[in-house]
């Protein structure tokens, strides 16, 4: 596994690559993800949510624009995910959303705590709003929350 300061830049890459199995490297068996997009507990959950946006946005592009360094852990990034929505991409309700065409630019951060050089839990922040108005999807006061 590649030193603390190599770790999240070699992350991004694998995902930037679309590399599931060196993505999974980073993570422990029974790693915990948490993001907007759902939990996915352990190794092989993690590789499903990843393949779906990598579905969903296969030139999907993760830029780190800011890491935390000044602390013991420093497995904290802000990044910038781009991409073109050109394939089936999977909607909390569990529709899929057939491609639109749609470019994002979507900023979140993300932080991960190690130990022995895997990732153990793993929390990602991204405002889901953000991405989905950005496919055209919207928000109707006709539509009743679930009860």
């Amino acid at each position: 596994m590649a030193d603390r300061c190599e770790f999240k830049p070699g992350l991004a890459d694998a995902i930037n690559d679309h590399d599931v199995h060196r993505l999974l490297d980073y993570f422990t068996e029974d790693a915990i993800f948490v993001s907007p997009a759902g939990i996915a507990e352990r190794r092989e959950q993690i590789a499903w949510l990843f393949e779906q946006f990598f579905k969903g946005f296969p030139d999907l592009c993760l830029t780190v624009w800011y890491e935390a360094t000044g602390t013991d852990n420093h497995m904290m990034v802000e990044w910038t995910g781009t991409g073109t929505h050109t394939g089936p991409f999977l909607l909390p309700d569990g529709q899929e959303l057939e491609a639109t065409g749609r470019r994002i630019s979507l900023r979140g951060i993300c932080a991960s705590f190690v130990e022995n050089g895997k990732v153990v839990t793993h929390r990602e922040y991204f405002d889901q709003l953000e991405l989905y108005t950005q496919l055209g999807l919207h928000l109707s006061k006709d539509d009743p929350a679930p009860a």
